[in-house]
């Protein structure tokens, strides 16, 4: 690997590497977002992730493995389902929750018996989780990674973003392994196949770049909704991926309320599609955001950050439209705005 900004080299990997198998936190790129990452297996490394991040303890992470990763260390059991969408999916942005194996701390599912599993398919990332599967004694290593930002905040896509939340952590408290933005841009999918000696399916936790139609392409039906039963994930909460300004959605029906807030004055930012005419343009700065959902989802959160960053009073951001392309980027943006209901 070459020593650019988007591909660090095998020292800094190395490096990364080291830092995790003794127990430091290391923010490393995915293809979703930036991770904060601490060894799986170590309590209280993962104790450092909550501390960081200000989360709750009993919120679960997600474990990322390399590719070829022995699953039974990790997991009791791999349901016929589960290795069909492992098949279809991985490397990739979707998370599995399984049957936690007992020798895994539950320090990483927060209590739960499941557990959240990934196998990402960002280079960087997969030679950061090959290595550190060497300097362990089993040779099997995960990596606990929730995005690397403050509880309930927005997610980082870039390591400046990561910088930027962490600023109060020294590089000895934290080591960043940079490489360039993330392609996908939102959290991965992830669905829960934890329950299927219940009689229970695949159920859809949260949305993510790869839908609900394209997951029942491979097993044959549609993923459930979640029930009251289902295991607590990452991203679940109601408000979440917030920005620190004030967010509301709105559509062409509310327009005239947005346009009587906006006539009370302040610094004000307007999200919207270029179909949609700009009201008060001349006083508030406007964005256009793009009709492609993937673009969409890809610029979501480092948009967020650049607004957060513009003293705004309010960010008003135009609905996106209610079809299952934009489902992922609807869930972020709804929960989102929930932080300031």
């Amino acid at each position: 690997m070459t020593d650019t900004p988007s591909s660090p080299s095998e020292q800094q990997i190395e490096q990364a590497a080291r830092v995790l198998a003794q127990g430091g936190l290391v923010a490393f790129p995915t293809e979703t977002v930036y991770g904060l990452g601490a060894d799986a297996e170590n309590p209280a490394a993962v104790q450092l992730i909550y501390k960081a991040k200000g989360r709750p303890a009993n919120h679960p992470l997600i474990v990322h493995v390399a590719p070829g990763a022995d699953l039974r260390y990790w997991v009791t059991d791999i349901p016929p389902v589960a290795q069909q969408l492992m098949d279809a999916f991985w490397p990739g942005p979707l998370t599995l929750i399984l049957p936690r194996n007992p020798a895994i701390p539950d320090t990483v599912s927060g209590g739960q018996s499941s557990i959240g599993i990934r196998c990402p398919s960002h280079p960087v990332a997969q030679a950061l989780l090959k290595r550190m599967a060497e300097l362990k004694p089993s040779g099997q290593a995960g990596v606990a990674a929730p995005s690397a930002n403050k509880f309930g905040q927005v997610s980082p896509t870039a390591a400046s973003h990561v910088r930027d939340e962490f600023a109060d952590m020294s590089a000895e408290e934290l080591l960043i392994v940079e490489a360039g933005p993330s392609e996908v841009g939102i959290e991965s999918t992830i669905v829960d196949v934890s329950r299927t000696h219940q009689g229970v399916g695949a159920v859809l936790l949260r949305p993510g770049h790869i839908s609900a139609a394209m997951i029942a392409e491979v097993i044959g039906y549609e993923p459930a909704s979640p029930d009251q039963q289902a295991p607590q994930v990452s991203g679940s909460l109601k408000a979440h991926y917030a920005p620190r300004t004030p967010l509301s959605l709105f559509d062409e029906g509310n327009a005239p309320a947005v346009q009587a807030a906006l006539a009370k004055g302040g610094k004000q930012a307007i999200v919207a599609f270029a179909s949609l005419p700009p009201f008060s343009a001349d006083v508030h700065d406007w964005y256009v955001c793009s009709p492609d959902a993937q673009l969409y989802a890809q610029d979501l959160y480092a948009m967020l950050r650049r607004l957060d960053q513009g003293q705004y009073q309010h960010i008003w951001v135009q609905r996106c439209p209610d079809t299952p392309d934009w489902q992922a980027v609807n869930d972020r943006l709804g929960r989102a705005a929930a932080a300031f209901e």
